[in-house]
């Protein structure tokens, strides 16, 4: 791919780089977000590393937890993708992004989001067989099977990232180099092209329903057939148990799938700006800080192996 053209003054000079805009446009906030952004990256990278050491724990050896593994190493990826570049430009008068660093970025992003979605279908299924085939669930979540799922997941991401980082970077753009935003992203992207983007709007809402509705509906039609046999379970400590190491999973998939679609259902969407920043940071710096804690208050086992290794 190469780096788009861009008209000055009659001349046609090779775009070499973007501007990110940040955050917030007030030189007096950057201080303070720069000390909350940094508390919470760190929050991120020291919950999921725990959660990494605690489930190779050897009474933590089952695919839920493997799955948690990846999972934190997914959430782990993403923010050191976007959030020490943000640090650095809230602390810098530069905030360009060279145009290969832009590319990078939006690959890396859409990578490591789409495999997460289709980790957390994994996940769902996992539960599925656990709770409704419970005698089979060893035979059935066998080693094999759980590293097939991971590297399907991964695959499946890669692919959705070259697609749509090819499609974006294929675009003219002839605007100004400015993306109002605080990484390389998709809808703050598409928003500089000269050229017309109607056809890739229905493409990304079409992509989106594939990497997160698809894989969201298999989630809800597992959950569906989990709550019907729970119900079945007569001993109400068994029932309570047993919702609340699936209440975990669904608190996380909820999170992700309010945010995700709300950003890229609708690329030039009537929502403002600052809102979808807000929700982008929810997404790439929150929730990654998020799950640890949902999945460690909320798990008795993982506490105590928690304990142990801190």
């Amino acid at each position: 791919m190469e780096p788009a053209e861009e008209p000055d003054a009659g001349n046609h000079t090779l775009l070499t780089d973007f501007v990110l805009s940040g955050l917030s446009s007030r030189p007096e906030l950057r201080h303070l977000l720069f000390f909350t952004i940094c508390l919470v990256y760190s929050m991120t990278l020291v919950g999921n590393l725990l959660i990494c050491m605690a489930t190779v724990h050897p009474t933590l050896h089952t695919p839920m937890y493997f799955f948690l593994r990846v999972l934190s190493f997914l959430d782990i990826s993403t923010a050191s993708v976007v959030v020490p570049k943000m640090l650095v430009n809230l602390l810098s008068e530069d905030s360009s992004i060279s145009y290969p660093g832009c590319v990078t970025q939006l690959y890396c992003v859409v990578f490591l989001a789409a495999t997460e979605w289709y980790l957390l279908a994994a996940m769902a299924y996992d539960r599925f067989v656990a709770v409704c085939s419970p005698l089979r669930y060893a035979a059935i979540m066998n080693t094999r099977l759980c590293l097939s799922l991971v590297l399907l997941s991964c695959c499946s991401g890669n692919v959705v990232s070259v697609v749509q980082t090819a499609w974006v970077f294929t675009l003219s753009f002839c605007g100004p180099r400015r993306i109002n935003y605080f990484f390389c992203d998709i809808p703050p992207l598409i928003t500089l092209s000269c050229a017309d983007t109607s056809l890739y709007e229905k493409q990304i809402i079409s992509a989106t329903a594939l990497v997160i509705l698809a894989p969201f509906c298999l989630i809800v039609l597992s959950y569906a057939c989990i709550v019907s046999s729970i119900l079945k379970i007569s001993s109400a400590e068994s029932r309570h148990k047993t919702f609340s190491t699936c209440s975990s999973h669904l608190a996380v998939v909820t999170l992700y799938c309010a945010s995700g679609t709300l950003i890229y259902l609708q690329p030039k969407s009537s929502h403002s700006q600052d809102t979808k920043k807000i929700l982008a940071l929810v997404y790439t710096t929150v929730i990654p800080t998020l799950n640890p804690l949902i999945y460690s208050l909320r798990n008795k086992e993982v506490k105590e192996v928690l304990i142990r290794v801190m």
